[in-house]
């Protein structure tokens, strides 16, 4: 009989804030952030300091392929989020679904970008391209080819129409999207240009990259008006008809440069939603927040730099006056009309200064009243920061880092009841809720790299990297005492069963074992846990990791020099040695029946032995890196296995097979624990994530499991195969335009799928077809229709099938049908067009068809009547659809127009209108105050003459 298990899946992840591989940005209401958390994105509270919504994309396929690495938000609840597998996620924030899925990238996503309005978003990936999409349609619009290298950042200019982007190619790119062409290269960095912004106005460019400088572009539409530019650029352009011509696809002018205050290279430049405040995200602890003065004050300011000029060289100009009249003069006239330069409008503000490096930042839309803006900053360090930007200084006012640590989590432990969680770090020990994952305690602490939690939940003990022992009250969340346990690094600790005390081992090449008892000592006005050595037992290397047998017969511990040997509890006599490893063991463990120990090294192997005889029964190449935990499940010999390579393995010791591979974590996985009833696990990593799989109900077979994994090899090659294939070539001129979608097994298995329909609908029809006839010749049995079709006719049986089909994934998935298949579709679409709701539908697969077969569908007599009868149909079908949304605009705009003849101002003046009102009233409330104050003192100047008039009488 052919055995079952039962499946372990991933049931939750927690103790990440926010991962560095990506950026945070503000939600369009200004009060919450968005922070990528590895392969999610946690939306959190920035008042309340919590987690209120996480958008977490529910794939199959998981593990490190689905890292976040870009956010954008949209001026809706929209957001969107690049992954690393080259997948797009349009995310509703207030629901916390996933509206639409784009997959077109063929590298992780560095660069995401909304309009204003919301409507089109621009994506820029590791694979050089940037493609335009429609949110509205959902749909990929083209692909934008030209860059050498990796693009970076992403800006819109005159109102969506154009598209400036950077690259690490060290060129800036503008795009005219209506032409799909590149109109400008913009040179002159010398090194990778990583960031790109445009203030709102849209009078400046702004880029940042390795150089020492930030550098400044006026966008065309302003320099014509002369507004910023000088008067010698703007007539530059208007001199001669040469000169025009060549300035006509000149987008961005070189404006200026602002020296950088530090060496570190640009991270990020963003403005703000008013304009009014840029900042400079460094690649280091600092972000340099700038001023961008409005146009008066700039000329104001260029005049007083003009005056101070003037003063510092009037004494040379008087001297020279008599000589140069004329020449000085004009110089003059010149300097009075220039316009202002970069650090007349760009004024450094203030330097915000960290305590980590800096991952990103983000300004809040919405500005208080108080202060000029709110900035949230993530750090390396796994924690959310948050400043009030003041005239002269910056303010810390909420720090997010409760809920994670600042570290690796370098061991887990849970209790006897496996209600708590106990993990440590680098800094600190962590008490959780395994079930909710929310974090309990908090208790500052060393380096811990191994833990214990001790019987009744009531204190945890911590070995140190220093060799301490910490005891930690976990009610009160103390630190109750430290105890110089070892010379060297903790390695492990290990509870001795049914008994009160454990064994730590260390690298200053003894094992230890010590009771503890909770007791009342001198001075204290509660009861303690203190611990005591009881004995110790030196060994010839360093010692690395222990168990103990369940019957606390046998202690197994395993040393340096990559062997594990095995002793007596009580008498502490060798007992056995096992040696096969070619480098050091890692990690042992027992198995709950005394007969199998198993050892994991850092030569990736696994190797199961009988304690009876200390003979090898199995060696297994288990991992891809170092194996640095292994587990049996209590009562069972099957165990879990970690290692450095981010897999968690489930293994059946008697069989020596995988059962199992779980994939997740983002990096190295340093140390697990499995619940003592089996039914979960928790894995903690490099990541600073911790992770929990739980044993669910569906049983699954070891066949299945192999086939299973051959299919996803053979899947991965697949989406591999645009990487391992030739490149395709940009032409010479660097620059060209392509399809947006690309082809994955999503699309070849909708494409089979519709295949398959349509061949169902052709027997269907045959087969009816065949009935009409021999029912006209006698009696026949009565009609049957085909129950794979669910009562649907053929026509909609594939009408069915097409619209299943994700709207991105049209394209590609028509482009992969053959030619007969596509015919077959013509024929089918005179139908369909008949029914209102599809007409958009059959018009775009319709031009699909038509573009991609043209010439065969040119000489191929049979296509012709399909064609003549949708041309007459589907025109007259759109012209209504046209004509009812037409009709639909003018409806709103007779409405917007009512709305506009009711109220003194139309709808874009109404927010200045709004602000007048304000300003008039606080005018109005000034000017009563002011004459309270005016009655106020003419009466007690009244008075007081009154007083003194009355003193001069008597």
């Amino acid at each position: 009989m052919v055995k079952a298990y039962l499946r372990y899946e991933a049931a939750s992840s927690f103790g990440v804030i926010s991962s560095v591989d990506s950026n945070i940005t503000y939600d369009s209401t200004g009060k919450h952030v968005l922070a990528p958390a590895l392969e999610k994105v946690g939306i959190w509270h920035v008042r309340q300091g919590v987690c209120t919504k996480t958008l977490n994309p529910s794939s199959s396929r998981g593990g490190p392929s689905l890292a976040v690495t870009s956010i954008a938000s949209s001026a809706s609840s929209l957001v969107a989020v690049g992954y690393a597998d080259g997948s797009i996620r349009i995310w509703d924030c207030e629901k916390g679904t996933c509206e639409v899925n784009f997959n077109s990238h063929k590298g992780a996503v560095t660069a995401l970008r909304y309009n204003k309005v919301g409507s089109m978003l621009a994506s820029g990936s590791k694979d050089n391209d940037v493609i335009l999409w429609d949110v509205v349609g959902e749909s990929g619009l083209f692909r934008l080819r030209g860059h050498r290298d990796q693009v970076t950042d992403l800006v819109f200019l005159d109102g969506g129409k154009k598209l400036v982007s950077s690259s690490k190619d060290k060129f800036l790119r503008v795009w005219d999207l209506e032409t799909q062409h590149c109109m400008q290269i913009v040179s002159g960095h010398h090194s990778e240009v990583w960031s790109v912004d445009a203030d709102p106005e849209e009078r400046f460019v702004v880029t940042g990259s390795a150089d020492q400088e930030l550098r400044f572009y006026a966008v065309k539409e302003y320099s014509s008006h002369g507004s910023l530019v000088s008067d010698s650029n703007a007539n530059e352009i208007k001199t001669g008809e040469e000169h025009s011509t060549e300035n006509k696809w000149e987008i961005l002018k070189p404006f200026g440069e602002i020296q950088r205050q530090t060496k570190d290279r640009v991270a990020r430049v963003r403005f703000n939603v008013s304009g009014k405040l840029l900042a400079c995200q460094m690649a280091g602890k600092t972000v340099e927040i700038f001023r961008v003065l409005d146009e008066s004050e700039a000329k104001k300011k260029a005049k007083r730099r003009l005056h101070r000029k003037e003063k510092k060289t009037s004494k040379v100009r008087d001297e020279n006056l008599t000589a140069n009249g004329e020449a000085s003069t004009k110089i003059e006239q010149a300097d009075t009309v220039s316009s202002p330069t970069v650090p007349d409008v760009f004024k450094l503000l203030q330097v915000i200064r960290a305590g980590r490096k800096i991952s990103s930042f983000s300004f809040c839309p919405v500005t208080p009243k108080e202060s000029l803006g709110t900035v949230a900053l993530s750090l390396n360090n796994n924690s959310l920061e948050f400043y009030s930007l003041k005239s002269s200084e910056n303010e810390k006012t909420v720090t997010i880092e409760h809920q994670g640590h600042r570290s690796d989590v370098r061991s887990v432990t849970l209790s006897e009841d496996n209600t708590l969680l106990m993990s440590t770090s680098h800094s600190e020990v962590k008490i959780w809720n395994p079930s909710t994952g929310s974090c309990l305690r908090t208790i500052d602490s060393g380096y811990g790299l191994c833990s214990l939690i001790v019987p009744q939940n009531k204190y945890g003990i911590v070995g140190t990297k220093s060799g301490v022992l910490e005891i930690i009250d976990i009610g009160s969340a103390t630190k109750v005492e430290e105890v110089e346990a070892h010379g060297g690094t903790i390695w492990s600790i290990t509870a001795i069963p049914n008994d009160n005390g454990f064994v730590t081992v260390s690298a200053d090449h003894e094992v230890k074992f010590w009771d503890y008892q909770v007791k009342q000592k001198s001075g204290k006005a509660t009861k303690q846990l203190t611990v005591s050595n009881v004995k110790s037992m030196k060994m010839n290397d360093d010692v690395l990791a222990v168990a103990i047998s369940p019957d606390a017969k046998h202690i197994a511990v395993a040393l340096l020099d990559s062997t594990v040997k095995v002793f007596y509890m009580d008498s502490l006599k060798f007992y056995l040695s096992l040696y096969g490893h070619k480098l050091p063991v890692m990690c042992i463990d027992i198995s709950s029946d005394g007969e199998l120990i198993v050892t994991g090294s850092q030569d990736k192997n696994l190797k199961i032995w009988g304690l009876d005889f200390g003979d090898c029964h199995k060696s297994i190449f288990a991992h891809g890196d170092s194996v640095m935990g292994v587990k049996f499940v209590r009562n069972t010999h099957y165990l879990f296995s970690i290692g450095k390579d981010r897999l968690v393995k489930y293994w059946d010791a008697d069989k020596f097979e995988l059962l199992l591979t779980l994939e997740g974590h983002h990096a190295e996985i340093w140390c697990l624990a499995v619940s003592n009833r089996g039914d979960f696990l928790v894995t903690g990593s490099h990541d600073r994530s911790m992770r929990r799989w739980d044993r669910s109900e569906e049983p699954f077979f070891l066949e299945e499991e192999k086939e299973k994994r051959l299919e996803e090899l053979f899947e991965s090659e697949i989406d591999n195969e645009d990487r391992h294939g030739p490149m395709e070539e940009i032409p010479e001129e660097g620059v060209a335009a392509a399809l947006a979608g690309k082809k994955t097994i999503d699309i070849l298995s909708a494409a089979d799928a519709i295949i398959d329909a349509l061949e169902v609908a052709e027997d269907e029809k045959n087969r009816h077809a065949a009935y009409e006839e021999e029912k006209t010749k006698g009696k026949v049995p009565e009609y049957l229709p085909n129950a794979v079709m669910f009562g649907l006719s053929p026509t909609d049986y594939v009408l069915r099938a097409i619209s299943n089909v994700r709207t991105n994934d049209l394209e590609q998935t028509l482009l992969a049908l053959p030619f007969s298949e596509s015919l077959k579709f013509l024929c089918y679409m005179k139908d369909w067009s008949l029914i209102p709701e599809k007409v958009e539908l059959v018009s775009r697969i319709a031009t699909i068809i038509l573009q991609t077969h043209h010439n065969q569908l040119v000489t191929t007599p049979s296509a012709r009547p399909v064609l003549s009868v949708l041309r007459d149909i589907l025109y007259s079908k759109i012209k209504a659809c046209k004509d009812t949304i037409g009709f639909n605009l003018a409806a709103m705009d007779h409405v917007k127009q009512m709305m506009d003849s009711r109220s003194d101002a139309p709808f874009k003046d109404a927010k200045a209108k709004l602000m007048e009102i304000r300003s008039q009233q606080a005018k109005r409330m000034a000017s009563r105050a002011d004459t309270k104050m005016e009655k106020k003192r003419k009466k007690k100047q009244k008075k007081l003459e009154e007083g003194q008039h009355g003193h001069a009488l008597f």
